[in-house]
């Protein structure tokens, strides 16, 4: 395998730090113009319809999981397992900062957008990595973070950014300069609130999650008006004393419960529904002070794109003791099941369990483990677990599948409507759960105990694994040493792209698994893959430790 030189320089636009903290103090945000030559970025606008219709224009990559069915899958097909072999790299763009890399970058018309940790934005010539401008967020110094300074991706409509920002603001930024339209709070970050997901654009809204559920906070879905910020509706996570669901949590423990929205969802503009996953309720693992199910923490919430009203839900997890936050992306596809058509739900749990659910109506279809678990016999006809005793954290410590850090994760599967396979990023680990009691207090963290592995991480089996949601078997898997944090991406091509934790980018069979491509990159992987076209030319894009790399095929 032969690398290229890079093609153009990429250069990073930087101001004194003296300056940046008089703008900072002076007018909030900090936007770097562009350098003499550079220009504005140059793309069309992004309606709605084009969002709808994502699919069919494939040379662009208009949302954090490319369309709004959350499949991750491509059309295009001019690298496929043929030509693999040949991909070459062709430019590659530095992060500065030493944050762990969690991005996806969007794409529109040649010009793509990436963020940067902890809460920046940059605008790239997507052929040759040429800045056109950046924005950094300005942040205060005590943030509440539990997981480290991330943040994930954008939104688009129009020519507007949309942006989530570690100090739990909505920012709205204009696509060919970088200049803020406008700039919201969306809850108060000394309580423990924070924002790290890519918003969703439904219709003329935006609709986006809250972190936090290590901070005892109590989670909430939101949506803003695309044009002026102004809040369209709020809808909590965890149902106030007014509603029946409130029983299910024991005394006033809804008050600081979790259950926050960090990962993207999906929607169905059919169906006008949103479909978001829940996280873990808190503290994490002292579940003696939550009693009950602890609704709607752990779940996949059906909501009116509309209102916010919520339709359906179902909790995969109830009362969570061991932080299994379902917040995996929700892929929507349409499948053959049992001779008929179904709208359905495909979700790999971090729980161990994959589900096929029904997203009209959210109806239990089928489940089976899909990677190692000991925590539950197996599913009732409902979907709901059948506990197995004593598998508890404890003060003494009880060892249990999957280890806090799930199954899979937050890394987004992907699914491929040519193989009827879903791929999902996973792993066979264990964890000893220790329990404790902990008092709240407000900004502080909250979780009732901690964990710690047995053995190192290495000894334990990592996998990407092709699921049958059909069936929920699984149909291959492709081994990965030492464990993998990226996520997954799917092509025409007959292609699944993925990565391991200390930096192979590789592309497998989507039909067998079989590897047919690789490259050391040298650094941790905490993202996933995208694709894109410029020109007629396929590009595949990765970032690796704090680097982003673009991929193509020779010359």
């Amino acid at each position: 395998m032969t690398l290229t030189l890079l093609r153009t320089p990429t250069r990073i636009l930087s101001r004194p730090v003296a300056a940046l903290a008089a703008l900072a103090a002076a007018a909030g945000p900090v936007v770097a113009q562009p350098s003499p030559g550079e220009g504005l970025a140059v793309f069309s606008p992004v309606t709605w319809e084009r969002l709808v219709d994502a699919a069919n224009e494939p040379h662009n990559w208009l949302m954090y999981n490319g369309t709004l069915d959350s499949q991750r899958f491509s059309r295009l097909d001019q690298i496929d397992s043929a030509n693999v072999g040949q991909l070459e790299l062709k430019w590659a763009h530095h992060i500065p900062q030493l944050d762990r890399a969690e991005t996806t970058p969007l794409v529109v018309d040649g010009v793509m957008f990436i963020t940067e940790s902890p809460s920046n934005v940059v605008a790239v010539d997507a052929v040759t990595g040429r800045p056109f401008w950046r924005y950094d967020h300005p942040l205060p110094d005590d943030l509440r973070l539990c997981c480290g300074r991330n943040n994930r991706g954008v939104a688009i409509l129009g020519e507007t950014l949309y942006m989530s920002t570690l100090d739990a603001h909505l920012v709205a930024i204009d696509g060919r300069s970088g200049s803020v339209v406008w700039n919201r709070e969306v809850a108060d970050y000394r309580s423990g609130y924070s924002k790290t997901e890519a918003p969703l654009i439904v219709k003329d809204q935006v609709v986006t999650g809250i972190a936090g559920g290590e901070y005892g906070i109590r989670g909430f879905l939101d949506s803003y008006d695309a044009d002026t910020g102004e809040r369209l509706w709020r809808t909590d996570t965890i149902p106030g004393p007014d509603h029946p669901d409130n029983r299910s949590w024991a005394g006033d423990s809804w008050r600081t419960g979790g259950a926050p929205t960090w990962i993207t969802g999906s929607y169905d503009p059919e169906l006008n529904l949103v479909y978001w996953g829940t996280g873990n309720p808190g503290p994490d693992w002292n579940g003696a002070v939550r009693r009950g199910d602890n609704l709607y923490s752990d779940s996949v919430l059906a909501l009116n794109g509309d209102t916010g009203e919520m339709a359906w839900y179902f909790q995969f997890t109830p009362h969570d003791e061991h932080d299994w936050d379902a917040i995996q992306v929700p892929v929507l596809a349409d499948i053959e099941l049992d001779g008929e058509t179904r709208k359905a739900m495909l979700w790999a749990n971090r729980n161990g369990f994959y589900y096929t659910l029904d997203r009209e109506t959210g109806e239990f279809l089928l489940g089976k483990p899909f990677a190692k678990q000991t925590w539950a016999e197996g599913l009732d006809g409902n979907g709901r677990p059948i506990r197995r005793p004593n598998t508890a954290p404890s003060q003494e410590g009880t060892l249990v599948s999957p280890m806090a850090g799930g199954a899979t994760n937050w890394w987004s599967p992907a699914y491929s409507p040519r193989t009827n396979l879903l791929y999902v990023n996973a792993f066979d680990g264990e964890a000893i759960f220790f329990s404790r009691d902990e008092d709240y207090q407000e900004g502080d963290n909250f979780t009732g105990g901690g964990t710690e592995t047995p053995l190192p991480i290495e000894h334990y089996h990592s996998a990407i694994r092709a699921i049958d949601p059909t069936t929920g078997d699984v149909r291959w898997e492709f081994p990965i040493t030492p464990r993998s944090r990226a996520g997954v991406l799917a092509t025409a091509g007959d292609l699944v792209f993925s990565a391991s934790i200390d930096g192979y980018f590789y592309a497998l069979d989507a039909r067998t698994g079989a590897p047919l491509w690789h490259i050391s990159l040298g650094g941790p992987v905490h993202a996933q893959p995208m694709t894109y076209a410029v020109n007629g030319q396929q590009y595949v894009t990765m970032t690796i430790g704090n680097t982003l790399y673009t991929f193509g095929l020779g010359d």
